[in-house]
C-alpha cells in the first residue's frame, strides 16, 4: 500500500473524424482534360488535381479582350469629336446641342470600357476555374471521374473527396454529470486525452481536448467532446471506433493499491492483508476512484501494509500465506502474490 497522486480520468467511446473534409466539385461545365492525382494519395494545399478543357473559356476571354479594344477605339474617336466640337462651339461655329451630344458619347463609351473590363475579369475567373487544385492538405479518397468525362457545376456528386488526417479529430461523449469537472479542466488548459482501440488494449495516440459541445443531448444525457491528435504515424483513420480516456484532474497524495487486490464479499469490499506471522487477515475497505489499474483507498489501510493482489481464491482468513519471491510474482509492479501454505 502506498501514497501517491492519482489521475482522475473519464472513459468514453468515440469515432475518428477528419479535421477537415472537402468534396471537390467543378465550378464550370466542361470536359475533364487530365487528372493529376492517384487514389489514396496524400496531397498538399495547392497541388493540381483536375484540369478542365480550357479552350471554350480561353475563347470567351479573347472575345472579351477584343470587345475592349473595339470600344477603346470608339472612345478615342468620340474624344476627338468632342475636342473638335469644343473648338467650333467656342468660335461660334457649332451648336451647344452638338457639344452636349459629343460629351454624352464620350461618357457612354467610357462606361462601355468599364463593362468590357468587368467581362474580361469574369472570363479570367472562369478560365481559372478550369485548374482545380487541392484546397487543403489531406488524403484523397476514391476517384469519381475519369479523363474525358463531362462534368457540370450543378452535379450533385463531386469528383473526389479530401480528408485532412494530420492532425485528426476524435469525437466522443461524456455523462452530463461530468460537465463541471470537464469545464474546470478546460479553463486550466487543454486536458490530455488518450485514444485506444475499441477493445481498449492498444494505445493509438495522445492528444488534447479542444471542444466541449454547446448543448447536452437530452435523449442520452451525454455531451459531445472533440479532441485533436497529431496522428504522425497514421494510426487514426476517419470512421474508426476508439475508446478514450480524458484526464480531468488529479487527487493529491492519496492511498492507492492495485485494483486487483480489492475483492467483493457479502458484507462489501475487502482485501486480504498480510498480518502477523504472514497470516491472512480479511480487512474491509472503503474504495474511491478506480482507474488505470489502481484503486483509491479512503479507509481501511495505511501506507506500508502488505496485501494480496492475486490468488485470493486460494486464501482463507487466518491461514498462513507463503510470500512468493519477486521473480514469481505477477506482472503488476510492486505487487505481492500469496498462496495458502
Amino acid at each position: 500500500v502506498e501514497r501517491k497522486n492519482f489521475p482522475l480520468t473519464l472513459s468514453g467511446l468515440g469515432t475518428v473524424q477528419a479535421l477537415n473534409s472537402v468534396t471537390i466539385k467543378t465550378r464550370v461545365d466542361g470536359q475533364v482534360a487530365s487528372i493529376s492525382f492517384t487514389e489514396g494519395q496524400l496531397v498538399h494545399e495547392g497541388d493540381p488535381l483536375v484540369k478542365i478543357d480550357p479552350a471554350p473559356f480561353q475563347a470567351a476571354l479573347n472575345q472579351a479582350s477584343a470587345k475592349l479594344a473595339q470600344d477603346q477605339a470608339t472612345l478615342t474617336n468620340a474624344q476627338q469629336d468632342l475636342q473638335r466640337t469644343q473648338t467650333l462651339t467656342k468660335n461660334g461655329y457649332a451648336a451647344l446641342q452638338l457639344l452636349d451630344q459629343r460629351v454624352a458619347a464620350v461618357s457612354q463609351n467610357t462606361a462601355l470600357l468599364q463593362v468590357d473590363a468587368a467581362a474580361i475579369d469574369a472570363a479570367k475567373v472562369q478560365l481559372a476555374y478550369t485548374d482545380i487544385v487541392a484546397p487543403i492538405t489531406g488524403r484523397v479518397g476514391f476517384r469519381l471521374i475519369d479523363k474525358g468525362n463531362i462534368v457540370h457545376a450543378a452535379d450533385a456528386t463531386g469528383m473526389l473527396t479530401i480528408n485532412q488526417t494530420q492532425p485528426i479529430a476524435v469525437v466522443f461523449t461524456a455523462p452530463e454529470q461530468q460537465l463541471p469537472a470537464i469545464s474546470s479542466a478546460l479553463k486550466n488548459g487543454a486536458p490530455a486525452v488518450q485514444a485506444f482501440t475499441s477493445n481498449g488494449t492498444s494505445l493509438l495516440g495522445k492528444g488534447t481536448l479542444k471542444l466541449l459541445d454547446n448543448q447536452v443531448d437530452q435523449s442520452t444525457g451525454s455531451v459531445k467532446l472533440k479532441a485533436e491528435f497529431a496522428n504522425a504515424d497514421d494510426a487514426f483513420w476517419p470512421g474508426l471506433s476508439v475508446s478514450t480516456k480524458l484526464r480531468v484532474g488529479e487527487l493529491k497524495n492519496v492511498i492507492v493499491v492495485a485494483d486487483t487486490s480489492v475483492q467483493r464479499g457479502p458484507n462489501g469490499l475487502f482485501v486480504y492483508m498480510v498480518g502477523q506471522d504472514d497470516k491472512a487477515v480479511l480487512r474491509p475497505v472503503k474504495v474511491g476512484q478506480i482507474a488505470n489499474g489502481l484503486a483509491v483507498i479512503e479507509d481501511g489501510l495505511t501506507v506500508g501494509d502488505r496485501i494480496v493482489t492475486t490468488g485470493q481464491y486460494r486464501v482463507v482468513a487466518g491461514t498462513k500465506l507463503q510470500i512468493l519471491p519477486p521473480e514469481a510474482a505477477p506482472a503488476t509492479p510492486g505487487s505481492v502474490a500469496a498462496k495458502e501454505e
